[in-house]
């Protein structure tokens, strides 16, 4: 006898497998679980066959599981147990994952609740079904054990016997389908025939549907999912009394617990037999914070039995935390647990992490002063002082620093000290291009050789890789991606840091859940100037008040740094204006009336309108002068015989191509391959973006025009000329682009001869756009499609609720269906499900929907509505699906913009009407023509629309290459009108002789005595009698008695400082051995950069000037606020020596 008899007369081959797991649960559990999960992949191999369902090209168990069809037929009972059988039958085929008994138990209970579903649906015959799982057909140990290698020989024989009736099934059914295929009259017939045993399965289904019985109540799954949990982070073979209920001594002595016993739900030890971490675990309908306190307890209890303070985990089954009370104020949410290997490295970082403050860094990576500042900004967030030392303080940061001007060699050093102090192990650095990937990897290998790194788009990982670099994509799949045995290859706890590169993109969505899974300090990397980054980045990385925890701007790094820029506005009357009809000459009439004239009804437009320009109109002529524009005025090398290097930044690849082509012909004479197109679809693209980033030389392309892929994150210091070809309306993307030039570069026009600015040639008025508004255009995050779909569904059936006309209530109720069923087939093994699973199971039950209130629509919105993955179709039925779902509820609100969209309706309904040719389109001719008319949409029901969205949705395909035509002219443009623009330096200047001497000053700051001043040289009385004679020169410069008139007795030394400044490294040079001398804090830090600055624009600075503003912006008491009196002196004497060098008397 076999609890499994109701399969043994039409399901024999499960029956069998089956009995076998049952007689092996206590003398082979792992054969058990083996077999298991064998008959879980063989039924679902059935359900296709069964249900007519195509099966996938990879049919892996976890994606026939996760077929979209296949979980809305499984009932959600019985889904989480068998994603734990397939779970604990992977376990069982791997070394070292041993299967215990308790283990095969669960795993041949959970799948007798599925067989008998099972059967109850698909048999023949009504099934005599057993109630619940009898142990007594379970034998008892002591029975004759077999040999391990007659068991493995066994259940490959089995694995054999299973894909070979895989296969014999799939022949029969390829053997049909050839035979049908042979005429279209057969073929037909099959189809008929398929579709006929379809409704006659769902009839008998709908016969037999009767209530789920399971083996597991839902809390008995949720233990188990937790231990599924724990498996994957590699703790398997628990065993009770010493990993499971450990008991222990010392909890707080009352009435209930006279002799402070406990028992600690889960202890995970280390090979040295001291505890790791516990686990408290309260039931879902807790709470999580319950069980905080408690686990504080057993924490204390087993501190004191074994001299070690094991890590705390605390859990409901839907929310988990970690707290590593040791450094840590208070814990924080994880998705996971940890592997033996990362508490191993939390308890082993008690002894050995150090206090950041204190770090040295490394000049060989970086060594500029507000380098050092932003390493101690991060080193100051992350660590603060305890009643015991150091502890942890927050453990996200965000760093502003302007393009060129270090980001990855900052974020290097930072690497660098965070390894050295002991603070991390393991680095993952996420950017949201292959190309800025590949170029931060190698930039980490260059600075960081002793690290081993791996780009993750390429290179296969494994688990000694310190510095992980990757896509936001390739780590989603990495995640949810198994290795062996169920493991995921990065749980919660494999990474210690993560850098965001580019922080202002790619961060939200479904992306924003990589920095929720990880339990990972984050560190965001970005050049947008802080009133350009979105409130959303700030909030993500902790910063409070919109304030970044470094902060380092372009205006700030020029000229030491960065190379500044012009600005050239290049216009003419077409892209200011359009084409006007009106305004053309009569041979130029002519061919715009031979370019836009309809062939159908011989008229054109009086105007087409500037913003078609480089869109769908590509006139050459004004392409041409453009173009005839950057090499007569663009910066030149090789003596100015060679434009130097160059992005054209294109609106699309059309475009590009364009671009290209006019070049090519109107500069036949320049060598192949001088300009090329760069973007996704180019072939070896990345092959030609590295010879343009090329550091040393001139390679070509000399031009690159570039379709977005160079917009941001490029790294081409020999870039002299931007062409803004495109309009631009993000304050962030702006930036990003103008920062493509900014580096600088030495030798560029030749020995000895560096970049000193660059320019930009403004073809489409972007900074007259943002000289107007600052931002731009806000640029909202945009929900993907799929999410807005569920959201207007949503909000579209609480309309309908509301409505009382006919039918209303019935739409409302399928929407609520379709709702309810995206919730309930989500696959709970996605880490983003996973997540938040809390309110998945909250919302699964069908009955939660029937009332939605407010709080619900938040709670939908907020955790559920972007967990549903796109449905399997064409991307514009989805995209017709919302603007349907969004007229429907225009209709019902009597909005103004239901105008819109039925205009919208409209144009879809008249391109449908020239695709008659299209049999599915042809079918659907009737409605199309009735929707062309404004009639068709008075009085018209929510069902009606419903049913418009319904049968047209599938043809919307055939419109997705029928948009506006590319059209290319040659109509004669308007000459180039071009206005310079140079950064505006503010005029203080007195009168004319003012002027004259300070710009005879700044003209010679190569003069011996004025260089002296300018690098802090100690000048002698000679020295200033010589500049006297060549400064006062009795005419235009007139005498000392002039000067003197001028300028009144201020020293001339002092005077020509407050003109030329200090040089900056000369300012940094006389600090230097102040800021090496002892550890500075970030703010100290920054005072002292305050005065450098101060001292590089105005050349000495009087030490009462320190107690005022901007000296007091930090701290109300300036100077002393912020050093120690001793630290204080020593300031202001550096000062005095550096004005000393400038005070000389004139006598």
């Amino acid at each position: 006898m076999s609890n499994f008899n109701f399969l043994q007369k039409e399901w024999l081959s499960l029956y069998t497998k089956l009995k076998t797991a049952e007689q092996r649960v206590n003398l082979e559990p792992v054969s058990t679980a083996t077999y298991c999960r064998l008959v879980v992949e063989e039924c679902m191999y059935l359900l296709f066959d069964l249900e007519h369902i195509e099966k996938p090209y990879n049919t892996d168990l976890v994606l026939l599981m996760d077929n979209e069809e296949i979980k809305s037929i499984i009932p959600h009972q019985l889904r989480e147990g068998l994603h734990i059988i397939r779970k604990t039958g992977n376990n069982a085929v791997h070394f070292g994952n041993r299967i215990g008994t308790k283990d095969a138990i669960i795993s041949i209970r959970y799948i007798y609740d599925f067989t008998k579903w099972f059967a109850q649906t698909y048999s023949k015959e009504v099934p005599e079904l057993p109630s619940a799982f009898d142990e007594q057909f379970i034998p008892k140990l002591g029975e004759k054990q077999r040999q391990l290698k007659e068991l493995q020989q066994e259940q490959e024989k089995a694995q054999q016997q299973l894909l070979e009736q895989i296969a014999k099934l799939e022949q029969e059914k390829d053997a049909i389908l050839a035979k049908a295929e042979e005429s279209e009259a057969s073929l037909e017939a099959f189809k008929q025939q398929t579709q006929q045993a379809v409704v006659k399965l769902k009839k008998q289904k709908q016969a037999r549907l009767k209530p789920i019985a399971t083996e597991f109540t839902e809390a008995q799954t949720r233990q188990h999912l937790i231990d599924v949990d724990l498996r994957e982070a590699g703790w398997n073979n628990l065993s009770l009394g010493r990993d499971l209920e450990y008991p222990v001594t010392g909890m707080p002595i009352n009435a209930d617990n006279p002799r402070g016993n406990g028992f600690v739900d889960y202890v995970l030890w280390d090979d040295n037999g001291k505890p790791l971490a516990l686990i408290e675990a309260k039931r879902t309908t807790k709470d999580v914070e319950i069980g905080k306190h408690q686990a504080t307890l057993y924490a204390n209890c087993l501190e004191k039995m074994h001299g070690q303070r094991p890590i705390i985990f605390y859990t409901n089954g839907y929310e988990t935390k970690i707290w590593e009370d040791t450094f840590y104020s208070s814990p924080r949410r994880v998705y996971g647990f940890y592997t033996k290997e990362e508490l191993q490295w939390l308890i082993q970082k008690r002894a050995t992490i150090k206090d950041l403050r204190k770090a040295t860094i490394n000049t060989a990576i970086v060594n500029r002063p507000y380098q050092f500042e932003a390493i101690n900004r991060v080193a100051e967030t992350f660590v603060t002082d305890g009643t015991n030392g150091i502890c942890g303080n927050k453990r996200r940061a965000l760093l502003v620093m302007a393009t060129g001007s270090g980001k990855t060699r900052t974020a290097a050093a930072m690497v660098d000290v965070l390894f050295k102090n002991n603070w991390v192990k393991r680095v993952l650095f996420l950017a949201d291009r292959n190309a800025l990937v590949r170029q931060a990897k190698n930039n980490f290998s260059e600075y960081l050789p002793d690290l081993s790194s791996i780009d993750l788009t390429e290179e296969k990982e494994n688990d000694t890789t310190r510095l992980v670099f990757s896509t936001y994509p390739s780590m989603m799949n990495k995640i949810d991606n198994v290795r062996n045995a169920d493991e995921r290859f990065y749980g919660v706890g494999h990474f210690d840091l993560i850098i965001v590169d580019e922080a202002h993109r790619s961060i939200y969505n479904r992306y924003k859940a990589i920095f929720d899974y990880f339990d990972a300090s984050i560190v965001g990397l970005t050049a947008t100037p802080k009133d350009g980054i979105d409130h959303n980045t700030f909030e993500l990385f902790g910063c409070s008040n919109e304030d970044p925890t470094f902060l380092y701007e372009l205006h700030q790094a020029v000229p030491q740094y960065l190379n500044a820029f012009k600005n050239i506005d290049i216009s003419t009357n077409f892209l200011r204006e359009g084409i006007k009809y009106k305004d053309l000459s009569d041979k130029e009439k002519e061919k715009f009336e031979a370019t836009f004239e309809d062939k159908t009804t011989g008229l054109f437009p009086e105007e087409i309108r500037a913003n078609a320009m480089n869109k769908w109109l590509f006139n050459k002529d004004t392409v041409n002068k453009v173009l005839d524009a950057l090499m007569q005025n663009g910066l030149k090398i090789e003596g100015g015989d060679k434009l130097g290097r160059t992005i054209i930044f294109a609106v699309n690849q059309k475009h590009a191509k364009f671009i290209v082509d006019c070049f090519t012909e109107r500069y036949p004479s320049l060598p192949s391959g001088f300009i090329s197109m760069i973007h996704n679809e180019v072939s070896h693209a990345q092959s030609l973006i590295d010879l343009f980033c090329d550091k040393y030389k001139e390679n070509n392309p000399q031009i690159a025009v570039s379709v977005d892929m160079m917009d941001t994150g490029i790294d081409a210091v020999r870039i002299l000329n931007l062409v803004f070809f495109k309009v631009v309306r993000s304050y962030a993307k702006f930036w990003q682009m103008i920062g493509r030039g900014t580096r600088l570069c030495d030798d560029v026009f030749g020995p000895n001869q560096p970049k000193e600015e660059f320019l930009i040639f403004d073809v489409c008025g972007n900074f007259e756009f943002f000289e107007v508004q600052k931002k731009g255009k806000e640029t909202l995050v945009g929900k993907p499609i799929t999410q807005q779909i569920f959201e207007t569904r949503m909000h579209l059936s609480r309309l309908l609720v509301e409505s009382t006309e006919e039918g209303d209530l019935e739409l409302a109720v399928t929407l609520r269906d379709i709702l309810h069923k995206t919730i309930d087939t989500l696959d709970k093994s996605r880490f983003q499900v996973a997540m938040n699973l809390k309110y998945v199971d909250e919302f699964k039950e069908r009955s939660r929907w029937n009332t939605l209130d407010n709080n619900d629509v938040h709670i939908i919105e907020e955790y559920l509505s972007d967990l549903p993955v796109p449905e399997v179709v064409n991307e514009m039925a989805r995209r017709f699906d919302l603007m349907m779902l969004k007229l429907q509820m225009a209709t019902l609100m009597m909005s103004g913009t239901k105008k819109k969209y039925e205009e919208t309706l409209i144009d879809i309904a008249e391109g449908l009407s020239s695709k008659y040719t299209i049999p599915a389109v042809l079918r659907a001719k009737p409605l199309i023509e009735s929707i062309k008319k404004q009639d068709f949409y008075k009085g018209i029901s929510q069902k009606k629309l419903d049913s418009v969205r319904d049968e047209l949705r599938e043809l919307i395909q055939y419109l997705e290459t029928s948009g506006r035509t590319i059209i290319y002219s040659n109509i004669v443009d308007s000459e180039i009108t071009m206005s310079v623009n140079e950064p505006i330096l503010e005029s203080n200047y007195g009168k004319s002789y003012r002027r004259r001497v300070e710009s005879f000053i700044r003209e010679n700051k190569h003069q011996l005595t004025i260089s002296k001043l300018l690098s802090n040289e100690p000048i002698t009385n000679k020295e200033l009698k010589l500049l006297e004679e060549i400064l006062f020169d009795g005419v235009e410069r007139g005498t000392r008695e002039d000067f003197t008139k001028e300028f009144g007795e201020e020293p001339l030394g002092v005077f020509i400082r407050s003109i030329i400044g200090l040089e900056v490294s000369a300012a940094q040079n006389a600090f230097a051995e102040f800021l090496q001398a002892g550890s500075l804090r970030a703010d100290q830090m920054t005072f002292i950069q305050n005065i450098i600055t101060y001292l590089t624009k105005n050349g000495t600075i009087e030490p009462s000037m320190l107690f005022e503003s901007p000296f007091t912006d930090m701290n109300d008491q300036g100077l002393i606020g912020i050093f120690e009196d001793g630290e204080a002196h020593k300031v202001i004497s550096i000062i005095e020596k550096i004005n000393e060098n400038a005070f000389t008397s004139m006598a």
